[in-house]
């Protein structure tokens, strides 16, 4: 599974090989995706080479190889992979079923969020987690994160912890969510809404609160559970 952003710039250097016969540059890809810096790039290109969509030929310029497509994108290019192992199975997090409070239901951890930088989001669902029942609202789709970082930790929540998430694009203010940042960085922070405004707060005095325009912050779902392992 892709994050838009990650679809996006796979979609562009594929057209731009296609018609060109070599890949962009980076500053052709910042701009194509209208982000503000290389960093972000660069972030995306290390995880589309680690999904292995793409690879990166050494001591070349512009030397990134398309190793697949996702099913979308092939069967519109009528690309033929060089290369097919290592395909991630498709996790994509299933729609809930009615979960007693006493029973208990298994959650995939999509990957890794950050509370502290906001890094690359992740997502795989190669492992799964063991949740309580009374974590989850029945009818709603929920799913499982590592915590990397200590932004939170006044809040309770620490480096190496796995939070339970439900998928939800709102959030009242106070609430601890998954915000995606521009589309490619995910972070967890404490929600608020300041006017046409957005700020991501941490839970550690060491980190400042960011402020973000309410059109480069998307919810991806809402803190209500954490599990921690001794």
């Amino acid at each position: 599974m892709l994050t838009k952003k990650q679809l996006e710039l796979l979609t562009f250097i594929n057209k731009r090989v296609q018609r060109d016969g070599v890949p962009p540059s980076f500053d052709e890809m910042k701009e194509a995706l209208d982000l503000r810096s290389k960093s972000g790039i660069h972030r995306l290109i290390t995880a589309l080479e680690e999904r292995g969509f793409i690879r990166r030929l050494a001591h070349r310029a512009r030397a990134i190889e398309i190793v697949k497509l996702p099913d979308a994108l092939d069967s519109n290019t009528g690309f033929a992979p060089k290369v097919i192992d290592g395909d991630r199975p498709d996790h994509t997090p299933p729609h809930a079923q009615p979960v007693a409070s006493n029973q208990i239901a298994t959650l995939p951890i999509m990957g890794k969020i950050a509370a502290g930088t906001p890094i690359e989001a992740l997502e795989d669902g190669s492992r799964d987690i063991a949740v309580p029942g009374q974590m989850l609202t029945s009818n709603d789709n929920h799913y499982a994160l590592e915590v990397k970082g200590d932004s939170m930790i006044d809040a309770g929540i620490n480096n190496g912890d796995v939070v339970v998430i439900r998928e939800t694009m709102s959030a009242k203010n106070g609430d601890i969510v998954v915000a995606q940042i521009e589309g490619y960085e995910a972070t967890l922070k404490r929600f608020r809404r300041k006017g046409d405004m957005i700020a991501l707060e941490a839970a550690n005095p060491a980190y400042e609160t960011r402020m973000l325009p309410e059109g480069q912050v998307a919810v991806q779902g809402k803190l209500v559970g954490l599990i921690r392992t001794y």
